[in-house]
């Protein structure tokens, strides 16, 4: 299956003037019958993904649409197919949306997107239209005087706009990093910004915060770490940790490193091809990183990524 062509979708993600976002329920009688998804369907030979996506939304909804700018495209393998869903935003259009194959709509606030069941390769869809594109991994200050730059440099970064963090502060004396942890926890919540502690589920949970695991805590654990209701991540190299962390319920992925790195000046990257085949295996939201920045947020939406995750690239 993994050798067999793909096949192309386009879909849309259409919102109304109340910010709701439009799914369609697929039909009986179809593969994932009763899942709901973003409208559109299969590219024919010769379409660009602009003029299939035109024509689906007129023979499905009866709406003339403008599309517009890209949101993600997800590859993904199903046990009798593989497809690549190519997703743009579509804002304008003219006409009611109506179901003109049979199938059922709903205009959906986005907070409820989540709850909807959804086919594998619409859920990454969702937290693209929800969650951050961008993912800081903190450097460790290298003695406790620099603390205080370390808290500037982490103001500075909310201040740009980066609304998920994740404090990685490996050997630090625990009082300390208990103390820092909780500053950078109180700068966060000031700017509406979520913070996850690298691999100390006891601190998270003493902090009502997210927990972070590294690969080999990942691969120790048969259960989950923290409450269901906790933001839970983990980071990733292969097929088998990214079912691990499904298994577990990570809310999201980080993948890689993608490109060479000054962290790992001997190890190449695994590149965007290695990158998007292992997106094809797993639902959940993916982190690229390693070597990457701002820059790269739309290539890596174009490999299925939710966004990158850096170090340097989003730490002034």
């Amino acid at each position: 299956m993994s050798d067999a062509p793909r096949v192309e979708v386009v879909a849309a993600a259409i919102t109304d003037a109340r910010g709701r976002v439009l799914l369609a329920r697929r039909t009986e009688g179809r593969d994932l019958a009763g899942l709901w998804e973003f409208p559109g369907g299969k590219r024919e030979p010769g379409e660009s993904s602009e003029q299939a996506l035109v024509r689906e939304l007129l023979e499905e909804l009866g709406i003339e649409v403008e599309v517009g700018p890209p949101l993600i495209a997800v590859a993904q393998q199903y046990p009798h197919k593989r497809l690549r869903l190519d997703v743009r935003r579509v804002m304008r259009w003219h006409g009611i949306p109506r179901g003109h194959e049979g199938q059922a709509l709903a205009w959906v606030p986005p907070d409820k997107l989540p709850g909807y069941a959804m086919p594998p390769a619409d859920r990454p869809v969702v937290a693209a239209l929800l969650q951050p594109d961008r993912c800081l991994v903190t450097p460790v200050p290298a003695s406790p005087a620099e603390d205080g730059a370390w808290l500037d440099a982490l103001q500075r970064a909310l201040a740009a706009g980066v609304r998920r963090i994740q404090a990685r502060l490996p050997g630090m004396d625990p009082a300390r990093r208990i103390a820092l942890v909780t500053a950078a926890a109180g700068h966060c919540a000031g700017a509406g910004a979520e913070l996850l502690v690298n691999g100390d589920a006891n601190l998270a949970r003493e902090l009502g915060l997210g927990l972070h695991l590294p690969a080999a805590q990942l691969r120790s654990l048969a259960t989950r770490p923290v409450p269901a209701g906790t933001r839970l991540s983990a980071s990733c190299h292969d097929v088998a940790e990214l079912g691990l962390a499904e298994a577990l319920g990570c809310d999201f992925a980080i993948v890689g490193p993608v490109a060479r790195t000054p962290t790992h000046p001997g190890a190449p990257g695994i590149g965007w091809p290695a990158f998007e085949a292992l997106r094809e295996q797993a639902s959940l939201p993916l982190y690229a990183i390693g070597g990457l920045g701002p820059d790269d947020v739309a290539i890596a939406r174009q490999h299925g990524a939710q966004g990158i995750a850096a170090i340097r690239g989003l730490w002034s």
